[in-house]
């Protein structure tokens, strides 16, 4: 068994993280991933606060186990969500899409564990003093909103930067992933793409399918221009945006608006053409849709076996 020092610090069996995928990570995926040994998380992403808490007493009847809330900082919402986990005392909270220093003084006093998302050493080094208990350092091979260094060589540069635990995240999608990341000094690993394919997860079949069939070179980031790259697969949509993207005879408002509810379209609709199926490259990786607990033990299952035959290149 792997055990590492978030596993001890946050009370699960194996030291992963379900990533907060909006319109995707729900209670129902969260308490599957927690019931399986690993921490799930549920998205509030720019959902109103009534959302969330619905969502956290709906996660409470399906586990006992900890579970976490990811707040997008950038959501319209995030004064009141950042209020509901407070005042729910949420295990863990995990932040994106911005810096979450104003909220941290209420989080830390409701005894909630802070771990943000890092796209940087100088930003991992800012939430570290601030009283993160741990940070996600992701690459760019994730899904979704992503920075620009890789996992290979942001995580060991976060590793050596701050004291607190480091989660691997981009790219990983099975036990050689969890291997990597170990070996590259982090303490655990946070899978968004993987979990796509769960059968807990509650996004369409064809969604999931999607995910599946995916090849090494079917992702596509656009939304640089704006300031916020977004990788997901490729569709009709992509092709699009990034055919307007292009454009400089379209404004910056268009293209914003353009981007309106096309993740909710294939998430929650269904439509794989003209709406936004995000999804990382290690959705190449994923072979079969399996239930959550499968997905967990078989990962690291696979990263045991590796670990313990590392030695084999060593003369």
């Amino acid at each position: 068994m792997i055990h590492t020092r978030l596993t001890e610090l946050l009370g699960i069996r194996y030291p992963i993280f379900q990533g907060g995928m909006a319109w995707v990570s729900d209670a129902h995926l969260a308490a599957a991933v927690s019931n399986a040994g690993g921490m799930g998380i549920i998205s509030a992403m720019n959902a109103p606060p009534d959302y969330l808490r619905e969502q956290i007493a709906l996660c409470r009847t399906m586990t006992d186990k900890p579970f976490g809330v990811n707040i997008m900082l950038m959501s319209p919402h995030v004064e009141q969500t950042a209020q509901v986990v407070a005042q729910e005392r949420v295990p863990v909270v995990t932040t994106g899409a911005g810096l979450p220093s104003r909220f941290m003084p209420a989080w830390l006093a409701a005894d909630i564990r802070v771990v943000p998302v890092i796209p940087s050493v100088a930003i991992a080094r800012r939430v570290a003093r601030e009283g993160a208990c741990a940070v996600v350092a992701e690459g760019c091979e994730a899904g979704g909103h992503i920075g620009e260094l890789t996992t290979m060589t942001l995580v060991p540069q976060i590793v050596d930067a701050v004291d607190i635990p480091v989660l691997a995240a981009g790219g990983i999608a099975d036990g050689r992933g969890v291997a990597a990341a170990l070996m590259l000094g982090a303490q655990g690993v946070q899978c968004g793409t993987r979990f796509l394919a769960a059968t807990e997860c509650t996004i369409p079949d064809c969604y999931k399918d999607y995910v599946v069939a995916a090849r090494d070179i079917d992702t596509v980031v656009t939304g640089r221009r704006l300031g916020h790259p977004v990788r997901a697969l490729k569709n009709s949509y992509m092709r699009e945006f990034a055919r307007r993207e292009a454009d400089t005879a379209i404004s910056n408002e268009e293209l914003e608006q353009f981007g309106t509810g096309a993740l909710w379209r294939a998430a929650r609709q269904g439509d794989m053409e003209t709406g936004c199926v995000m999804a990382g490259q290690a959705a190449a990786l994923v072979k079969e849709k399996l239930p959550a607990r499968d997905i967990v033990e078989g990962m690291f299952k696979e990263a045991e076996q590796l670990l313990k035959g590392a030695g084999q290149w060593v003369v």
